[in-house]
């Protein structure tokens, strides 16, 4: 069948070959995130996924939709545009993980300024590297040409993620109890949140982003676009191993905004400062912006990317899961009881 064109829609901007350059260009990046359940192909109105739901009493599902935010721009500076897909991805699948949900599929969305097909291709390849991550399958999306609303070179990504959980196995908070331990999943760097912050702090219109700062053993650009880490499987891991009353992801409004949205009533999350395992990076930031210590705990991840909860017994449990899963977690303090909610000492 002969492709579409419209040459009055092409003067006004909008490349819609360049559409469909991009969706054979980013087919083998799709097709390596299918699982089990994709039912369809890309090209269609919707997605199709079949879920399994053998041996599920009460399926429930859950969703979680996000961007990359700021982050992005310093991609579009670096002219590198292969790692902010899995930031996507992470800020979606860890958001959902919270709740003891697998993911099951993502979508994702471009808005562009102009449809550069090669540039689109990369994102996805980028969004497909997360889903395979996570173990869920990307089984469409969207992109979107902008001319006149946004530069040419701009772009804005986003994406939605639908996971799934039986309701006996949603974690439930009501479980926990003094004494439970609080266990610090590390970051990858600063993930996907206070980008807005830290393109003030370094200046990044300006910036030099290729020069290379020893204490991070990076470019400054890199430490920056390092993409964020997704928890999905070694969560799944310590909720097979152990009792798990409570999952925090970290992410904008740092510990004091993140943490306490797991804590009952009553409870509160009593935080060990000195055993947080800050990376440089955020000391680099600290001390570029001179910022307050609790504006860095109130806006970063500080190197913890995610926060399990898990009772006493089960904590030793639960770290060797986490291990096996390829993360290092540490205890970074316990549950007390408290009106508080999160005290970090």
């Amino acid at each position: 069948m002969e492709k579409s064109h419209s040459a009055s829609y092409a003067a006004a901007g909008v490349n819609i070959e360049a559409g469909y350059e991009g969706v054979e260009l980013m087919k083998k990046h799709v097709e390596r995130t299918f699982i089990p359940g994709v039912v369809s192909d890309l090209g269609g109105f919707g997605g199709l996924f079949a879920p399994d739901l053998s041996g599920m009493a009460e399926p429930v599902l859950v969703s979680g939709t996000d961007g990359v935010g700021t982050k992005q721009r310093i991609a579009q500076l670096m002219d590198r545009h292969d790692t902010v897909g899995i930031d996507c991805v992470a800020m979606c699948v860890n958001d959902i993980i919270c709740c003891g949900a697998r993911p099951l599929f993502f979508l994702d969305y471009i808005a562009i300024g102009k449809n550069d097909p090669e540039k689109v291709a990369t994102l996805v390849s980028g969004v497909a590297k997360g889903c395979v991550q996570a173990g869920c399958a990307l089984i469409g999306g969207e992109t979107a040409e902008h001319p006149g609303t946004m530069d040419p070179d701009d772009y804005d990504l986003a994406g939605f993620s639908v996971g799934i959980v039986d309701k006996s196995k949603i974690i439930d908070h009501s479980k926990m109890a003094p004494g439970d331990v609080i266990l610090a999943l590390p970051s990858s760097g600063i993930h996907s949140n206070g980008y807005s912050l830290v393109r003030k702090v370094f200046d990044v219109e300006k910036a030099d982003l290729g020069k290379y700062i020893p204490e991070l053993s990076a470019t400054l650009g890199e430490a920056l676009l390092t993409p964020t880490r997704i928890y999905v499987k070694p969560v799944l891991a310590a909720l097979a191993a152990a009792q798990v009353h409570g999952v925090s992801h970290i992410t904008g409004g740092g510990f004091y905004e993140n943490i306490p949205r797991s804590i009952p009533d009553g409870l509160c999350a009593r935080i060990e400062k000195h055993a947080v395992r800050i990376p440089p990076v955020f000391s680099l930031i600290q001390k570029a912006g001179n910022i307050p210590e609790r504006d860095m705990f109130n806006t970063f991840n500080m190197g913890v990317g995610m926060v399990v909860i898990v009772s006493p017994d089960t904590a030793d449990a639960a770290l060797a899961a986490l291990k096996g899963a390829g993360v290092e977690a540490y205890a970074l303090g316990q549950v007390v009881s408290g009106a508080d909610k999160i005290l970090l000492v």
